[in-house]
């Protein structure tokens, strides 16, 4: 059937639609648009190495949990990225955790954009907060170690 719809949606001069998939990055970095997350820093959880993969998620749930998790003193933040190239499934939670990816997190050698801030959302309550916390300095004690180190 022949579509004769002007109005019909196209894709912007960078390939992009408005029905682009959203991914967030929760994080405690002081970021502004236009910036990139790139490999190549410490990383905010496991061992703190040099960061291997950058992490992001299509579910605003999974972003709160990177922020509130996240070292550091600055404020936890939510930001709006867009990958610069591919994403892969995060196998610390997928192959871990929550086979099927329900988080929708994933991980990437390649830069995010940040296209956005999400300015109003509300945090996961203090005692869940400090319970994962106290969960993930067990596993560090006991030598578990991400898959992402």
């Amino acid at each position: 059937m022949k579509n004769d719809n002007k109005n019909e949606l196209k894709p912007a001069a960078g390939g992009a639609t408005p029905f682009a998939q959203t991914y967030f990055h929760g994080t405690k970095a002081d970021l502004k648009i236009g910036d990139f997350v790139e490999t190549g820093f410490n990383s905010n959880y496991g061992q703190q190495k040099n960061a291997k993969y950058i992490f992001l998620s299509a579910t605003l749930d999974a972003a709160i949990w990177g922020a509130e998790l996240a070292t550091g003193d600055g404020r936890e933040r939510i930001y709006l990225v867009e990958p610069t190239g591919a994403v892969e499934d995060d196998p610390d939670l997928t192959d871990k955790k929550f086979p099927g990816n329900p988080t929708k997190s994933y991980r990437s050698t390649e830069p995010f954009r940040v296209v956005g801030e999400v300015s109003a959302w509300q945090g996961h309550p203090a005692e869940q907060v400090r319970a994962m916390k106290d969960a993930l300095e067990r596993l560090k004690g006991q030598g578990v170690n991400s898959l992402n180190d």
